[in-house]
């Protein structure tokens, strides 16, 4: 049961749901508990490839972590998320409508090495305390600035309010901060509708099981 498993996250489930799931039906086809771990963590409105480590393999987690990683990303513009995200308080912030020049001038600023802070509703952990536990909690939480690399950011489509990007991105790029500060930058304010991560080195979500793969169905 030393594995790496490619999976297919799907939407609304936690990535940590993932494994407690694949880790109760690997357990129960050995006849003993499996150690089960991912190597990056997907937020639960998002879709895509997880790599999951079983065994001594799990040994490994911190390399896969490390990997770089491509996105498809649906933003929204006009608006702003508490989160980031679809699960967060939506407010409006502006009607304007960008044009697609605009647009493109404006992501081709993000390519490259870039400074980048995590959302507060993130796994990051602050004094041993996961960072979207706190603030769930109404705790002030301040996380530092990163250093972070975009290769490739693309645009797929446009149709106001709709903005679909391709990217490809360093270890511990957050989208939803990216889709957020594009609108920041727009001035139209902005949050992350749809995320799918398509791609890990050289591992592709084309590789991956589905949980029903494995008679999970919920």
């Amino acid at each position: 049961m030393d594995e790496v498993i490619l999976i297919d996250k799907p939407q609304g489930m936690t990535s940590f749901g993932v494994v407690a799931r694949l880790r109760r039906v690997l357990s129960n086809q050995a006849g003993k508990k499996v150690k089960v771990g991912h190597t990056g963590t997907l937020d639960p409105f998002a879709t895509g490839l997880m790599i999951i480590v079983t065994g001594k393999k799990c040994r490994e987690a911190e390399t896969f972590t490390k990997l770089d990683k491509w996105y498809e990303a649906e933003i929204i513009l006009g608006k702003n998320s508490s989160t980031g995200d679809p699960e967060g308080e939506i407010t409006d912030v502006s009607d304007y409508e960008p044009s697609l020049d605009e647009i493109q001038r404006v992501i081709s600023q993000f390519v490259g090495k870039i400074e980048q802070t995590p959302p507060i509703f993130s796994a990051i952990k602050i004094n041993g305390e996961r960072a979207y536990k706190l603030a769930r909690e109404g705790k002030q939480v301040e996380i530092p600035k990163r250093v972070i690399e975009i290769y490739s950011l693309e645009l797929l489509a446009y149709e106001y309010p709709k903005l679909k990007i391709r990217t490809h991105v360093s270890s511990g790029t957050y989208i939803r901060t990216l889709a957020v500060d594009i609108g920041e930058k727009l001035g139209t304010g902005a949050y992350c509708e749809n995320l799918r991560r398509t791609k890990i080195a050289d591992y592709s979500i084309d590789q991956a099981k589905t949980l029903a793969d494995f008679g999970i169905t919920s």
